[in-house]
């Protein structure tokens, strides 16, 4: 007997509210070329292709949370760096360092948080979980 998981896709489908796109470098950063004067690696080209876009979610890692830390407790929180994207399960699997964008949102009050819409990640962990209903991604801000 198969497990429905339809109702679940529902409820979860109502937080993939926002318009992501997902970005690979074909040549990764083999063809990357050094800037000596910042010391960053800078693109040789627009080098990077669409591989994906649709609805999804990224928000600050460990959200949403159920309960608040109980006060006096020690915890440790995640660097603000860190963040989680939610994609559907069709969405293909991301391979490390891809990078998916914030597009806008379906939000008719608009996005859930306006600061992450134009923003840019890149995808640092692609096997933290995949569910029956949504594939959960780490990743860390760029710009």
């Amino acid at each position: 007997m198969a497990f429905d998981v339809d109702g679940a896709r529902r409820v979860v489908g109502r937080i993939l509210d926002d318009k992501l796109e997902v970005w690979r470098d074909g040549a990764g950063r083999t063809d990357d070329v050094l800037d000596e004067t910042t010391g960053k690696l800078v693109p040789h080209a627009p080098d990077e292709g669409l591989v994906w876009d649709g609805l999804g979610a990224v928000m600050p890692l460990g959200r949403p949370a159920l309960t608040q830390p109980v006060s006096g407790s020690v915890a440790v929180e995640p660097p603000i760096t860190d963040y989680q994207a939610v994609l559907p399960v069709d969405a293909p699997v991301l391979r490390r360092d891809d990078v998916i964008r914030v597009a806008g949102s379906v939000r008719p009050e608009g996005a859930r948080d306006p600061q992450l819409v134009g923003r840019r990640f890149r995808v640092s962990d692609e096997a933290v979980g995949t569910y029956s209903v949504v594939r959960i991604i780490r990743v860390q801000v760029i710009d």
